[in-house]
């Protein structure tokens, strides 16, 4: 019971409410019958039910008559003392009444016995009222029960999806029990696994994957697990419950409860699931009523799934079933179609012939037979290829194509086009044909690489004087035999409505040509007016270009950031005199767009940029103003906003857009960018602040993935400022020389003896003690400070190495360091200066550092080690991890990354072992030594000496200290 109180003391409790509704006194039964007896006087009144139930009322000082009513109550024969009055009963009800009263003066028997009486009808009257607000109360709760149950078979039978009808649910289990942190499992017996199908809690943060089934053994420390395998209902503090099922405590599943009730769902009488209701704050929160209500509760919600479940399968078996009377219906409609085909066909063989009379030109002629073609067949990308008249050149009269806009007549050479002029056969190739025939050098591609080409002969009698081609340029288009055929009949129509055509129109060019030649005196006449007036509106559209020219961008047309800014402080204008007018500012970086620069060049760069300024008009309303500021950087100044909700669905939507594939120079690509939100705020004072604002929160957004968006808000602000003043402190610190190297070091695995040290960083920040890099190294990677920092920390090695000692030390290298084509002289002067043995000096680079420029790489390493300063490549087989880095780079040492020694032992110890493996038989066959990083128990050295790792370094050995590395 709640509390850990007896049911007769939960039974007095609820008795003495009731007496409250009833409108007795204060001080309760026993008060209102002691006012009857002489000032001073006491009583008790104690009774007990027919289930057992007892309760009781009493006066202050009453510990004596307590015990004597108790007494009466039981059977007990009792003699009144002086001044006392004795009294029990059995009511009509089976109800037992004891009364026991200490008189403070004596009454005469009749007054007592008169007293006695109206006791008597006192109590049992307002006992009979008691037991009928409780069956009230009992029917009221019955009913608040039966309508939740209702509740929830109506939302079982809804339309709702599953996540909502758990969460209405939830709220009626909330109206009948404490129900704030609830939670619904299902449970596969069979497969043992779990689904958190419904997870809501205040304390919690566990966030659920309902279609994500866990295995148990994932959970063993689990009070749910626990419930599940126990197959009884639990109650009871989290830490008793523990205790009872014989199970540690694990802190991942979320906090104790004071108190935690757990009941089971069944199917069939096995284990389907489970519900659990549970209180952090308040002990005893739950009864074996809310319990039972709750095992209720839960097989009608088992209930209402099922039905749930049912209707889904239901749905999905309607919807298979309609998908094969589509199939069937699908197989008569291509029969139709097929008869329409041929049908289509005949058509547009009588609409070619008609052509050559009807078109007023040969451009026309071609333009209405592509519309025929485009009928019959995939035509998106057509033309028509003619041999020009010395038998040298490839002309195109015609071409419609999606990706080259127009063809220029080309001397013949080894083209697809010449390929059918060659043979005089029909051409049909998908990528990999086209591919084998360039291979042959047979062919060659000329502009946009095809998906599937197809290209038929077009015969003057039986001579080949051109080439019909359409072609596609996206995986899901291709063409068939079938539109071979097709194509190479209305090539013979077209040839032959060729010959007419260019018959009808060699006898219109005479005509047209003696009326040029009238035309031409009357256009010189008019001619000298034409160029007065085109030099005048030469002038004004010249002005208009500079004008224009000043406020857009030359390469995609769109506003510079000039003329943003111009719009933008209009806007806070207009929004400081109309506090009702609002405004956002889109700030948007296309991701990884040096990569496009880098790897197609910058001409495709410039193109990506015109297309995404493009998509970014296309996806905003018209009276938006998007803007190029600068690189590969965009803005869009949107006026009406009224709420941040409003400015998100705009960034999705260009995101959208912007996402999706374009073709440039031949591949296909995927654009992303990253946006940033400012809103207008009263506090802005110029068009400057709100973008600075929207950049930083672009930034925000590449720093959480990159290809979405960020809201500016308050806590950017204070980042920005807490990155400004950790800025600050770095210059302060580089100024004051508070970076120190400290020494990790390096041992021989067969005999743990040193042979070396890594010096690691450190910064003495003045507040924050000792920083690592990874507190400040972004910072200075993005200001440029960390290379002082660098040099700062190799001179204080060096200093080290000048003052003796053995073993070699090595410092890490950043990829920045060898972009500057000094770095090596550099380091071997200070080394020089500096007095230390250069041979004691060893640089950690990474991958990334031999991608950036490789030759100049290779001749920055072979420098070194010219001079004795040996290169260890870090945390190898994390990266590209290409042979050719360790072939054509004098690479001394292998740093085998941390995370393969981590996983020699473990689940994945044979992935694990077999890259590690892997890396010391390379590094064995090229005559490098290797290095295990992060070795941090006996176990792990063992195995790397035994699978042939020379040498170790990780907190097994030693943790890195400051001081000079001595061996």
């Amino acid at each position: 019971m709640a509390g850990g109180q007896t049911p007769q003391r939960v039974g007095r409790m609820a008795d003495e409410g009731l007496l409250a509704q009833l409108g007795v006194p204060a001080s309760g039964l026993a008060g209102m019958l002691v006012e009857t007896l002489p000032t001073g006087s006491q009583l008790v009144v104690r009774w007990r039910d027919a289930s057992g139930r007892e309760g009781n009322a009493a006066t202050d000082g009453t510990s004596r008559l307590l015990d004597r009513s108790a007494r009466l109550l039981a059977g007990e024969p009792m003699t009144a003392g002086n001044g006392e009055i004795l009294e029990s009963w059995t009511a009509d009800d089976e109800t037992r009444i004891a009364i026991a009263a200490a008189l403070a003066e004596t009454l005469p028997t009749a007054s007592q016995q008169a007293w006695l009486a109206l006791a008597r009808r006192t109590v049992t009257a307002t006992l009979v009222s008691i037991r009928a607000q409780a069956r009230i109360e009992s029917l009221q709760k019955s009913e608040r029960l039966q309508q939740a149950l209702y509740e929830i078979a109506d939302l079982a039978g809804s339309g709702l999806e599953v996540g909502d009808m758990l969460r209405r649910i939830h709220a009626v289990v909330g109206g009948l029990m404490y129900a704030r942190n609830f939670y619904i499992v299902l449970y596969d017996d069979t497969a043992r696994t779990l689904r958190f199908l419904y997870f809501a809690d205040q304390a919690d943060s566990f966030v659920p994957e309902p279609d994500r089934a866990i295995p148990l053994d994932e959970m063993p420390s689990s009070l749910t697990v626990g419930l599940l395998l126990h197959g009884q209902p639990l109650h009871g503090p989290s830490e008793q419950i523990r205790q009872t099922l014989g199970i540690a405590r694990d802190p991942a599943h979320g906090p104790d409860s004071e108190d935690w009730l757990g009941v089971l769902m069944r199917r069939e009488g096995r284990v389907s699931g489970a519900i659990v209701v549970q209180s952090y704050d308040h002990p005893a929160s739950y009864s074996d009523e809310d319990r039972v209500l709750l095992e209720f509760v839960a097989q009608h919600i088992q209930t209402a799934l099922d039905r749930k479940y049912a209707q889904v399968e239901l749905e999905r078996r309607v919807g298979e079933r309609t998908r094969e009377l589509q199939r069937a219906n699908d197989e008569l409609q291509a029969e139709i179609v097929e008869r329409q085909r041929g049908e289509e066909l005949q058509r547009a063989l009588y609409r070619i012939a008609e052509l050559t009379a009807t078109s007023d030109s040969l451009e026309r002629f071609y333009a209405q037979a592509h519309a025929v073609v485009d009928e019959l067949l995939y035509a998106r990308n057509f033309y028509i290829a003619m041999l020009s008249a010395d038998g040298q050149h490839l002309e195109f009269p015609y071409s419609v194509d999606e990706r080259q806009s127009h063809r220029k007549t080309r001397r013949l050479s080894a083209g697809l086009t010449e390929y059918v002029l060659s043979t005089a056969q029909p051409l049909l190739a998908q990528r990999a044909d086209i591919v084998a025939l360039e291979a042959q050098g047979r062919v060659r591609s000329f502009g946009e690489q095809a998906h599937c080409w197809l290209g038929v002969p077009l015969f003057r009698g039986d001579t080949v004087v051109g080439v019909i081609t359409v072609q596609s340029y996206h995986e899901g288009i291709g063409f068939t035999q079938r539109d071979q055929e097709l194509l190479i009949f209305v090539a013979h129509q077209i040839g032959s409505g060729l010959m007419r055509k260019q018959a009808q129109d060699n006898l219109k060019a005479a005509h047209m040509e003696l009326e040029q030649r009238v035309d031409e005196r009357t256009r010189e006449l008019e001619e000298s007016n034409h160029k007065l007036l085109a030099q005048i509106g030469e002038r004004l559209r010249a002005e208009r270009r500079l004008t224009h020219q000043a406020l857009h961008d030359a390469l995609t047309g769109l506003p510079n950031r000039a003329h943003l800014l111009d719009r933008m402080n209009e806007a806070i204008a207009r929004a400081v005199g109309d506090p009702s007018f609002k405004f956002a500012v889109l700030f948007l970086d296309l991701d990884r767009f040096k990569l496009v620069n880098d790897s197609v060049g910058h001409a495709s760069g410039d193109e990506m940029l015109v297309e995404a300024g493009s998509r970014i008009v296309s996806a905003v309303r018209p009276d938006d103003v998007v803007a190029r500021l600068g690189g590969d950087e965009f803005a869009v100044l949107v006026e009406g906003v009224d709420s941040e909700d409003v400015a998100g669905h705009l960034a999705t939507r260009i995101l959208q857009a912007l996402g999706a594939p374009v073709w440039i120079a031949g591949r296909e690509l995927f654009p992303a960018a990253s946006l940033g939100i400012a809103m207008w705020q009263p506090r802005y004072r110029s068009g400057e602040e709100l973008l600075r604002d929207a950049d930083a929160a672009m930034y925000r957004a590449k720093a959480e993935g990159r290809g979405r968006s960020a809201m500016f808000d308050e806590h950017m602000r204070e980042h920005a400022m807490r990155l400004l003043d950790l800025e600050a402190d770095l210059r302060r610190a580089i100024n004051a020389d508070h970076f120190e190297p400290w020494y990790q070091p390096i041992v021989r695995l067969s005999d743990n003896v040193v042979i070396g040290h890594e010096a690691l960083l450190r910064w003495k920040h003045e507040q924050r003690g000792v920083l690592a890099p990874g507190d400040f190294m972004g910072l200075g990677e993005d200001s440029g400070l960390i290379e002082q920092v660098d040099w700062m920390l190799y001179q204080q090695v060096a200093m080290e190495l000048a003052a003796g000692g053995e073993g070699y030390v090595s410092v890490n290298v950043s990829p920045r360091h060898f972009r500057s084509p000094d770095f090596a002289d550099r380091l071997l002067r200070m080394l020089d200066v500096c007095g230390a043995d250069s041979r004691r000096l060893r640089i950690e680079i990474t991958e990334v550092a031999l991608l950036d420029d490789a030759p100049r790489a290779l001749r920055m390493l072979l420098t070194l080690r010219d001079h004795g300063v040996l290169a260890q490549l870090d945390d190898f087989g994390t990266g590209f991890s290409a042979l050719s880095y360790l072939h054509n780079f004098p690479i001394a040492t292998l740093k085998i990354d941390r995370s393969f020694v981590a996983g020699l032992h473990g689940e994945s110890s044979p992935e694990s072992m077999a890259v590690t493996r892997a890396i010391l038989a390379l590094s064995s066959a090229l005559g490098i030594e290797t290095i295990g990083e992060g070795i941090e128990t006996d176990a792990q050295r063992i195995a790397l000496r035994d699978l042939g790792c020379e040498y170790g370094q990780g907190y097994l050995f030693g943790r890195p200290v400051p001081g000079h590395p001595r061996i």
